[in-house]
């Protein structure tokens, strides 16, 4: 069976899908500079006001280590469930959370310095951006080679040997 593309997609026509949408995915994610495709499964169910994501995808990339510079290859996989909110259409009901209060739905929608993340319920959604985020957010911060990692090949503060991180405060120095 061959994977379909991820390409974005009408989110007006997902909510005409009773069973949502489902991905098998077998393809490099843009923006993720991976040796081999990402790979796994992606579901995305429209229950009205938010979306019903889940993921389970792994890849392998190249990372270089923080403590001896060289490369390394490092196992990524994201196995994620996430519900996005949709911005109320006009005419919506309020959530099921308002109800028996006073709140409008002007009182539901952030203002100020409040963030509003909430997707166009008459937008796109790009699948493929979505795991290229949810990747990495799973790189790790720091990139060890492994725990028997050497360091680099000198801790010296003589200009033999240097460590070429410091090559351009040196290239600085000397100007």
């Amino acid at each position: 069976m061959t994977a379909t593309p991820l390409r974005p997609f009408s989110l007006p026509e997902l909510r005409q899908l009773a069973g949502g949408r489902r991905w098998d995915v077998d393809q490099p994610i843009s923006g993720l500079d991976s040796l081999t495709p990402v790979r796994g499964s992606l579901r995305i169910l429209h229950h009205g006001g938010v979306l019903d994501l889940e993921t389970r995808v792994d890849t392998i990339v190249t990372l270089r280590c923080d403590r001896c510079l060289n490369h390394f290859n490092h196992s990524l996989r994201a196995e994620a469930h996430e519900l996005l909110e949709l911005a109320p259409e006009p005419g919506d009901a309020l959530p099921s959370s308002a109800a028996g209060t006073n709140l409008s739905p002007a009182d539901l929608v952030p203002s100020g310095d409040d963030l509003d993340d909430r997707l166009d319920p008459q937008g796109l959604f790009d699948p493929e951006l979505w795991l290229f985020e949810q990747l990495s957010l799973r790189l790790p911060l720091v990139s060890r080679c492994g725990s028997d990692c050497a360091g680099p090949a000198t801790w010296s503060s003589s200009g033999a040997g240097q460590d070429p991180r410091w090559a351009a405060l040196a290239r600085l120095q000397g100007s």
